[in-house]
């Protein structure tokens, strides 16, 4: 009798356990970002009228599109991630998942989301876009990591496709503006993940995953690309100033944030340290929200 209590005690727990599984492959903390820029795309594409419920359909659509293709691309990456400290625990490689269910529930979020977008949406275009991205960061850029320090470049572009998601699902093409949203997540992408890379270039080196960091010992050319890459950042993410779609607010706060980020990169240049590596890793993180914040108040508020 005490053994079935036990047993029947603890299988709660272990149920939980499982299910917090399934979450953490899914990456919820890359994904809330994601989905901003998901989010900000409807909002920009609609202005003061977006619709609500284009916006619910894009975001959950995208959100299932994005968690498939996180499972999938720790799905293929579980042996290297058994090698790293900072991965090692997952799923996966610690052996709470097996390799064949994760597969499939990548495959079917994934295929689930873009479904859900191309039924629920009027402009097919949001659906055809989120497939690109799904197929581009799975079957691309994730391989390529293990065989190229470019994986990074070629990574971000479909890490700066989820706004164009959200701005066709309203507008149904790709217009100036789109492609003025691809080029600041594209730009901005390259300092955030050099600098991720530089913090853990013993691990990536380890697991077999060429970033330049790793090859790039000195990090000279790392700390140059941050430069270019936040200098190039600042002069396209003032783009709508100039063609008239952002004002005054949106000119300030844009300038502010383009410097401090440029200011991050600098200081990597001069000090190529972990410590401030990990600053211009957070100024991205404030860079980001914080500009798209900027064009939404200008564009919902006329600011």
């Amino acid at each position: 009798m005490k053994a079935v209590v036990s047993v029947c005690a603890e299988a709660p727990a272990l149920s939980h356990s499982r299910l917090a599984d399934y979450v953490a492959l899914t990456k919820p903390r890359v994904a809330v970002l994601v989905l901003f820029t998901v989010a900000a795309g409807v909002v920009l594409a609609g202005g003061r009228d977006f619709s609500l419920l284009v916006l619910l359909h894009t975001v959950l659509g995208t959100a299932l599109v994005a968690a498939g293709a996180s499972a999938l691309n720790q799905w293929y990456e579980r042996d290297s991630d058994a090698l790293m400290r900072r991965t090692e625990k997952r799923p996966l490689p610690s052996g709470r998942l097996q390799a064949l269910e994760v597969l499939t529930f990548g495959l079917i979020l994934g295929a689930g989301g873009i479904l859900y977008l191309a039924l629920t949406l009027s402009h097919v275009l949001s659906a055809l876009i989120a497939a690109i991205t799904f197929v581009l960061y799975v079957a691309v850029y994730t391989p390529l990591k293990r065989r190229t320090p470019l994986n990074t470049l070629i990574g971000a572009v479909p890490g700066a496709l989820p706004p164009l998601i959200g701005w066709c699902a309203v507008r149904g093409e790709w217009t100036h503006e789109a492609g003025v949203l691809f080029l600041i997540l594209f730009l901005w992408q390259i300092p955030h993940f050099l600098a991720i890379a530089w913090m853990y270039q013993a691990e990536y080196a380890r697991a077999g995953l060429l970033m330049l960091p790793g090859v790039d010992q000195d990090g000279r050319r790392t700390s140059q690309n941050m430069v270019l890459y936040c200098l190039v950042l600042l002069a396209v993410s003032l783009q709508p100033v100039w063609y008239g779609e952002a004002g005054l607010l949106y000119l300030g706060g844009a300038a502010l944030l383009g410097l401090a980020f440029l200011a991050t990169a600098l200081g990597f240049w001069r000090w190529r340290t972990y410590c401030q590596a990990r600053r211009v890793m957070r100024a991205s993180l404030v860079y980001l929200p914080g500009l798209l914040a900027l064009l939404l108040l200008d564009r919902t508020l006329g600011l």
